[in-house]
């Protein structure tokens, strides 16, 4: 079994000179939760190589064991410094698709076509896609094959308008992941602020935050093996 994990290659917040990029529990909480089960994982950013780290996602406050058994593990390191770029990779390669957050594919994943191919061509293959925290936002150019948004009537969840005022990024950012889901006609809901929720519509997952990231990769991968999952998790 492989999966693919996608990351951004976008470092840069806005215009307020500060850095962004993946977060860091939304890597490697995942990328334990695959390797534990046996799973291969191939990591792949548009850009290819190291993929920017959003600086905050390591301070001591966001750390977390995976974080730090990530950071420790030499396989873990070189995987991420090596990642394929994005458009070298065929989702008939793979049997799922995981996309973590950070607010760096807001930027570029978000408009990138490559990444929009990936992701309906996985869907339409059979094969299951989860995304968490704002990496649902890059469903946002995603259709389904009569050209409709693909998360139309869908249940989808994502990064909270109150999340995202919560870091004080609401006039940061291109655009917020709830208004957007919404605005596509997704069947959005959320659990409370910062606690695990995850919803799984079919072959499509999506996680709220970081602390879902873990959460949605276990229903991946009980969607690529069959096992039993409830649609929804967490809060």
């Amino acid at each position: 079994m492989k999966v693919l994990t996608v990351l951004t290659s976008h470092d840069e917040l806005g215009d307020t000179g500060r850095k962004t990029g993946f977060w860091l529990e939304e890597l490697a909480a995942p990328y334990y939760r695959f390797k534990d089960a046996g799973i291969d994982l191939v990591l792949a950013s548009p850009k290819g190589g190291r993929p920017p780290l959003d600086p905050k996602s390591n301070e001591p406050a966001s750390q977390t064991d995976d974080t730090r058994r990530f950071e420790a593990d030499p396989e873990a390191m070189a995987a991420l410094a090596s990642t394929v770029r994005l458009d070298s990779v065929s989702a008939d390669d793979f049997d799922a698709v995981f996309y973590p957050g950070g607010h760096g594919p807001l930027w570029d994943l978000a408009e990138d076509a490559t990444s929009v191919r990936l992701i309906e061509s996985t869907l339409r293959a059979g094969k299951p896609l989860a995304l968490v925290c704002h990496a649902p936002g890059v469903l946002r150019h995603a259709v389904n094959e009569d050209g409709t948004p693909l998360v139309r009537g869908k249940k989808v969840t994502g990064f909270t308008n109150s999340e995202e005022d919560g870091v004080q990024l609401t006039e940061v950012v291109p655009f917020l992941v709830e208004d957007e889901l919404t605005r596509l006609g997704g069947d959005y809901s959320k659990g409370d602020d910062w606690a695990p929720y995850v919803l799984r519509d079919g072959l499509l997952i999506t996680g709220q935050n970081p602390a879902s990231s873990g959460p949605a990769a276990d229903v991946l991968i009980a969607s690529v093996t069959g096992a039993d999952e409830s649609d929804a998790a967490g809060a």
